[in-house]
This record gives structure tokens, sequence and C-alpha cells, in this order.
């Protein structure tokens, strides 16, 4: 029987990664700093890490940052 705590945690982590997703998806379509955006994919991805679902998010986030200009 999985822990109660780390199925707790995850779905936190989860729906974290989430609302940076879209945060940053939004921003984007709202004309803010593209940075701004990139930010927000960037802490979905570190949280994806500490939750160990890094492997699931990172082609989403990388999709999203490929469409990004390139830092200076």
């Amino acid at each position: 029987m999985p822990c109660y705590a780390r199925l707790v945690k995850g779905e936190d982590a989860r729906e974290r990664i989430q609302k940076l997703l879209v945060t940053g998806d939004n921003r984007l379509k709202q004309g803010v700093d593209p940075e701004k955006a990139r930010a927000s994919w960037e802490q979905a991805l570190e949280v994806a890490r500490e939750a160990g679902l890094e492997e699931t998010i990172r082609p989403l986030v990388e999709i999203r940052l490929a469409d990004l200009p390139p830092r200076d």
C-alpha cells in the first residue's frame, strides 16, 4: 500500500506544476516579458524534479522553452 503522505505530496506537486505551467503560458499570451514565462516554466521543472516527476514534465517545459527567443 502506498504511503499516504507521499501520495498527497505528489498530488500537491502536480497541482503546483500545473499552475506554474499555466502561469507561464498566460504570461506569454498577455505579452509579459518572456523571461517571466521562462521563470515559471523552469520553476515547474524544479518542482517536478523534487517530486520525482521530471521525466514526465521535462518534455512539456522543453516545448514551451523552444518557442521563446534565446537568452542574451
